[in-house]
């Protein structure tokens, strides 16, 4: 007699099939992400590519130069002092104004606030992220300049020692400062830092907060014990993320800033440009191929510089985690 023929193993031929849709899965979602990487290192090489002729025909410092004069292609002097100052005022003093609120509202709606309440509330603050730059800006410079006139002239006359709140190269009766700039960059943010800081706060466990009520804490020593601290490394990463949309903002900088006026010594109550309101204001101009070159120069800086903070970013949220 022959020997029976082998009988197939039950499910040998699924498990071939799942194996095979698995790999193509995995291949599929890795093309996915890679596109970003792809994306980000693509920008990367345009804007140096086209970066270089500019800073190779450039007769002027570009890391400290105060000048950016692309008039003359043949005489190009440019550099990024007065834009990076600019750009780190406005977006560090948005930040300094923006976390704390944020960080209060957050904590009010997921530890204080009823559902009823906490859902509308945040919804409406999820609003505003929906709000054109350029209404901001409109309302920055016509509503919100002249109501921050008095604390403008207020830290000026009693805090004028300090660097920060020195008398600027504009008037503080026209609002085109950067304290006013940074004020409408925090309110533009808010809602960034707010979403990011809610959700890590809603993610702390419950038997956290469990106990440090049964050993008899009060709600603010819950929120302080168990809440913001398991948060913070979301709260740095929400932060980081405001940070990174105030320092690119374009459309409102621009409406709001002097953009005559040169920058003095690291003064809130200075005009000027940042870098993004720098290109922006320049756009219809591109026409010559070095002058538009110093521009994009300025953009790979701003490119850098906010890769930079996110990377560090990562790195600070990171370590917390693991802490």
């Amino acid at each position: 007699m022959s020997p029976p023929a082998t009988q197939p193993v039950p499910g040998a031929v699924n498990r071939r099939v799942v194996r095979r849709g698995d790999q193509i899965f995995k291949s599929v979602a890795a093309a996915a992400g890679s596109t970003i990487v792809i994306a980000i290192a693509l920008i990367a090489i345009f804007l140096l590519i086209r970066a270089i002729p500019a800073l190779q025909a450039n007769h002027a410092n570009f890391f400290t130069s105060n000048e950016f004069d692309t008039s003359n292609p043949a005489k190009l002097a440019f550099g990024i002092h007065d834009l990076l100052m600019v750009t780190v005022l406005s977006a560090t003093s948005a930040l300094v104004v923006a976390v704390p609120v944020a960080i209060g509202i957050a904590v009010f709606l997921t530890q204080y606030a009823p559902p009823r309440l906490a859902r509308p509330f945040a919804a409406m603050v999820d609003l505003l992220a929906a709000v054109p730059s350029i209404i901001f800006g409109l309302w920055g410079i016509f509503v919100l300049a002249p109501k921050l006139e008095p604390v403008a002239e207020f830290l000026n006359r009693n805090l004028g020692w300090i660097f920060l709140f020195k008398q600027g190269n504009v008037s503080l009766a026209g609002g085109g400062t950067i304290f006013t700039a940074g004020i409408v960059l925090s309110v533009m943010i808010l809602p960034i830092i707010t979403s990011v800081s809610r959700e890590a706060f809603r993610q702390t466990p419950r038997i956290q907060t469990e106990a440090a009520q049964a050993l008899g804490a009060t709600r603010w020593e819950v929120v302080r014990l168990t809440v913001l601290p398991y948060g913070r490394s979301g709260v740095v990463a929400a932060s980081m993320l405001g940070l990174g949309r105030a320092l690119g903002e374009t459309v409102a900088v621009l409406i709001i800033l002097r953009a005559g006026a040169r920058p003095g010594n690291w003064s809130l109550f200075d005009g000027g440009y940042t870098f993004a309101s720098k290109i922006a204001s320049a756009a219809s101009e591109f026409s010559e191929p070095l002058p538009t070159g110093a521009y994009i120069s300025a953009g790979f800086a701003l490119f850098v510089i906010t890769f930079v903070v996110n990377a560090a970013a990562r790195a600070i949220a990171g370590g917390k985690v693991n802490a």
